[in-house]
C-alpha cells in the first residue's frame, strides 16, 4: 500500500509534503537562490541543461508524483509552518527497493539561509518516521562525502550507523566523491 500524495509530515516548526505542480516557481526559485550553495554536492547536469528552469523543474515534478504513485520514491518540499509557501529544503527516499530488501536512499539539501538551525535534523527525523511507518520501508541508506562535516553531524545525531566507505562512489560537481555510508533499519530506529 501506498502512502497518498495527500500525505502531510508536520514538526514543531516544518511542515512537509511532496511537491504539487503549482509548486513548480517557488522550487524554481529556491533551486536559483541555493545554486552556489548545492553546487558542491550535486551531480553536475548535462552540458546545455539548466535543471532549475521552468521546463526541467516541472518535468522534475511530475516524476517526484509519478515516483511516489509507484512507490518508487517519496520526495517532501520542506516549509517553515509559519510561512508554509515558501520552501526551505527537500528531504528524498529515492531508489525504493522492495522484494528481499524493503530500502530506500535518502537525500536532502536545506536552504542556505536556514543551514544549522537544527530544521534538517527535525526534518529527516520525521520522514524517517514515514519511511519506517506509511512507507512500510525496512531501511534506509544514506552516502555523505566525507567532507560534508555538517551533513555527517546531522545523519550521526539521528542514530544513523556508519556501514563503510566507497572510494571514487558518485560523481558529483563533475569529480568521481568519495563517501561514508550509512544505514539504519526499522529495528534500530524503534
Amino acid at each position: 500500500m501506498v502512502p497518498p500524495l495527500s500525505t502531510r509530515l508536520t514538526t514543531t516548526r516544518l511542515l512537509l509534503r511532496p511537491p504539487r505542480t503549482s509548486d513548480v516557481a517557488e522550487i524554481r526559485r529556491l533551486l536559483r537562490y541555493n545554486h552556489e550553495h548545492l553546487k558542491p554536492w550535486n551531480p553536475a547536469p548535462p552540458p546545455g541543461e539548466d535543471p532549475s528552469s521552468i521546463t526541467e523543474v516541472s518535468k522534475t515534478v511530475l516524476r517526484q508524483r509519478r515516483d511516489w504513485k509507484r512507490g518508487t520514491g517519496f520526495v517532501f518540499m520542506l516549509a517553515a509552518r509559519a510561512e508554509p509557501s515558501r520552501y526551505v529544503g527537500k528531504i528524498a527516499l529515492s531508489g525504493i527497493m522492495r522484494g528481499a530488501m524493503y530500502g530506500a536512499y535518502l537525500g536532502y539539501w536545506m536552504d542556505v539561509d536556514h543551514v544549522g538551525q537544527g530544521l534538517a535534523t527535525e526534518g529527516i527525523r520525521a520522514v524517517i518516521d514515514f519511511a519506517f511507518g506509511a512507507a512500510g520501508l525496512h531501511r534506509v541508506q544514506a552516502a555523505i562525502m566525507p567532507r560534508n562535516d555538517k551533513s555527517l553531524r546531522v545523519i550521526e545525531k539521528l542514530g544513523f550507523r556508519r556501514e563503510g566507505y566507497a572510494e571514487r562512489y558518485l560523481q558529483i560537481a563533475g569529480k568521481w566523491e568519495d563517501h561514508v555510508l550509512f544505514a539504519k533499519t526499522r529495528e534500530e530506529h524503534a
